[in-house]
């Protein structure tokens, strides 16, 4: 058993499938992750897994890869109702959660807004616009600006977690640029394709730093880097305004309206 929790998890699904379906039935999706080269012991930390399902959760892996035939009615019995995941975050790290709700508020509203673009791409042309500008601004070039200028700095050990954050950050800049082309070119469906996109990308990225990114780099910080982390975060929310947060919550809410 030693030799597989010191394997990359991805190697593990691969030689056992059902350690795949184990882990996604405690809502760990390393069987879709990017990454994949985290190991097997690793995925209690970095997963951020309650105590209560931990020894549970190891069991059924260790009955999997020695042979056991633990069916998944039974496991399910065994877990019972979910663990809801609730992570206490630091004064910092919860202002990043923050301004992924904003963020998450206005990428429910990109469905309606392509029905609104592929009924009348003319009657809608400033609207995607003012979409892409906070885009740009508030989570590109302020929120993501604070991962990746300051918060990552503090990340230990498995980079390739971050890698994997950088590349959707640029995957979502290439997404902005096909929706400024498609309304340049005046190409409903390529707007809506890329829409659809983003919204799908940063979806899937948001969750994976609010559950998974965020409580493993916060783990590994002492008080006072968390201290510097909140002073620089102070610095940035200063050059940009008292009130740049505030305006960007009033556009998604006038969006909602």
């Amino acid at each position: 058993m030693d030799r597989y929790l010191n394997m990359a998890i991805k190697s593990v699904i691969t030689e056992f499938p059902k350690v795949g379906t184990i882990l996604k039935d405690y809502e760990i999706g390393c069987v879709t992750c990017g990454v994949g080269t985290c190991l097997l012991k690793d995925i209690i930390e970095i997963h951020n897994v309650p105590k209560p399902v931990e020894a549970e959760m190891m069991n059924k892996i260790e009955a999997a890869i020695k042979g056991g035939d633990t069916s998944k009615e039974e496991m399910q019995e065994i877990i019972g109702m979910p663990v809801p995941k609730v992570i206490a975050y630091s004064e910092p790290i919860q202002r990043l959660v923050d301004e992924h709700a904003l963020i998450k508020r206005y990428l429910s509203l990109i469905p309606d807004l392509c029905d609104r673009i592929n009924m009348d791409l003319e009657g809608n042309r400033e609207l995607i616009q003012q979409g892409v500008v906070f885009i740009k601004q508030f989570a590109d070039k302020f929120h993501h600006a604070k991962e990746e200028d300051i918060l990552f700095e503090y990340a230990k050990g498995n980079t390739d977690i971050i890698n994997v954050m950088l590349e959707d950050h640029k995957k979502g800049r290439c997404y902005v640029k096909s929706i400024l082309l498609g309304v340049e070119t005046g190409d409903a469906a390529f707007i809506t394709y890329s829409l659809e996109n983003y919204r799908e990308l940063l979806t899937e990225h948001i969750k994976k730093e609010d559950e998974i990114l965020y409580p493993w780099i916060e783990k590994g910080m002492s008080l006072n880097q968390i201290d510097e982390l909140k002073g620089r975060f102070d610095i940035v929310d200063f050059e940009f305004g008292s009130d740049f947060y505030e305006r960007w919550k009033c556009f998604v809410d006038s969006l909602d309206k």
